[in-house]
This record gives C-alpha cells, sequence and structure tokens, in this order.
C-alpha cells in the first residue's frame, strides 16, 4: 500500500483520494500498486457498489511522477502500473471522478474509464505522451478517437495543449462543471445514487454500455508495448532530460 493513496468507506461506496499535493499528486509505483490492489479488491466485493476517485487540495493528478518511473519503469504485464489501467479496463463497478486543477497525462486518461466525470472550470488537462517522446496510454488511443472522433483526437494528443473543465465537457471527457467547494459532495451524491440502485443490474448495464473489454485491454497492451520501448529511445531520453533541466527539448538531432 502507499500513504499517498487514501482508501475509505460511505456505506456502499468506496473512496479513493490521491493524497500527495506536495507533487501535485503525481503517481508513483506504490500508488499505482495501491490504486489496482483497491480496484481489484472493489471488483470482487459484491458490498461496494461505486467508486469515487478524488484528488486533494486543489490538484487531481499530475500525472507520473517522472524520477520514480524512470527508475522503476513498467516491465512486465503485472507491473502496478499495467494493473491498474487493467482493473480500469476491466471494472463493472460504477466509477465516479471528481477533477479539479491538474490532471496531466494518466489524470486525465483515467477518466475515460469513468461512468460520471464531474469537474471544476479551473481544472487544467493535457495529453503530453508524444512531448516527452512516449505514446499514450490507458487505451486512450482507442477510446478518445471513439468518444469525440479522429481529428479531434489526434488534435489533443498530438499538439498536446492543455484545456480546461468546459472543453472537457464540450469534448465528452467530462460529464459537467461544478463549483470547486462543490465538487466533493456532488461527487459523493452521485456515487451514493448509484451504489443506491439494484447492483446486479447497475454492473450488467456497465458492462452492456462498456462494450467488449478484450479489445480495449489488448489496445493497453499494445500501447504499453511501445510506450516500453520508447522509454529508452533517444527522444525519450532528450525530452525527459530536458524536463529535468527545465529546458526546451532539441529533437533535431533524434528520429
Amino acid at each position: 500500500m502507499s500513504e499517498h493513496i487514501e482508501v475509505s468507506r460511505k456505506g456502499y461506496v468506496l473512496v479513493l483520494r490521491i493524497a500527495r499535493p506536495d507533487k501535485k499528486n503525481a503517481l508513483t509505483v506504490d500508488m499505482y500498486s495501491a490504486l489496482a490492489d483497491a480496484l481489484e479488491k472493489a471488483e470482487s466485493d459484491r458490498n461496494v457498489r461505486a467508486v469515487a476517485i478524488l484528488g486533494s487540495q486543489g490538484t487531481f493528478c499530475a500525472g507520473n511522477d517522472i524520477g520514480d518511473f524512470l527508475a522503476r519503469p513498467p516491465q512486465a504485464e503485472d507491473a502496478p502500473v499495467v494493473r491498474f489501467l487493467r482493473a480500469l479496463a476491466r471494472s463493472t463497478v460504477p466509477l465516479v471522478a471528481g477533477v479539479d486543477g491538474d490532471a496531466v497525462g494518466i489524470g486525465t486518461t483515467m477518466l475515460l474509464h469513468c461512468d460520471i466525470v464531474l469537474i471544476t472550470a479551473r481544472a487544467r488537462l493535457r495529453l503530453p505522451f508524444v512531448n516527452l517522446g512516449i505514446v499514450p496510454e490507458a487505451g486512450s488511443t482507442l477510446l478518445l478517437p471513439k468518444i469525440m472522433g479522429y481529428t479531434r483526437a489526434a488534435e489533443l494528443i498530438m499538439l498536446a495543449e492543455p484545456f480546461d473543465g468546459a472543453r472537457a465537457v464540450e469534448l465528452d471527457i467530462a460529464t459537467r462543471v461544478v463549483a470547486p467547494d462543490a465538487l466533493e459532495a456532488d461527487v459523493g451524491d452521485v456515487a451514493a445514487r448509484l451504489a443506491s440502485m439494484p447492483p446486479n443490474a447497475m454492473r450488467e448495464t456497465k458492462r452492456l454500455l462498456k462494450g467488449d473489454p478484450d479489445a480495449l485491454e489488448a489496445r493497453i497492451m499494445e500501447e504499453v508495448r511501445i510506450f516500453t520501448g520508447q522509454l529508452v529511445s533517444a527522444e525519450a531520453r532528450e525530452a525527459f532530460t530536458a524536463f529535468m533541466e527545465k529546458r526546451a527539448p532539441d529533437f533535431s538531432k533524434t528520429g
């Protein structure tokens, strides 16, 4: 488990809070492991009828902790980050997310697996994968074109420009915009309403709405394979080095 993932219960609702505000809730390997454990247990626990995912102190998730990620990259199909992604893809429990502040990389792509996403207008989402010399993950290369069409998805991923909560709603990544001071209460209310419904009917309805998980999981694993290969590429080394040194990368000698 990780001290930075707080797990609690409110009736039939499991609450997962990303709580590393000093690092903008950037995820480490240990945090991925804790999230994967919680989602896997929720899937087999019939007393969990909804899951709420929250950030802390005005930030949802700033993506991967770069230093931790480079020191402990995913190298196996049971790596914590892969377990987390597969748990998201396979979940039949309703997932509700509350997003405020930064939602970068996995902080955005995990939302594609959630059923209801409440977001603040000041939220700042971004998909900076290509900028870092890697490729998107969490099945986002399959889900984003499905949700919003190819050209919109390509613009988000290829240009990697940030966008706010209102734009996330327009693009069908989020459900609706709520006020920051109402976010957590509204997420709790929505999760409680979902948890009050007939549980088997709810899980089966979600399964039908989401469709075949095998195709999604296959895309996740293909992304992981290419992602892992790109991590050792010259362009990724330049991108990550530039990030750590707080300078603009130079890709003129890569490729």
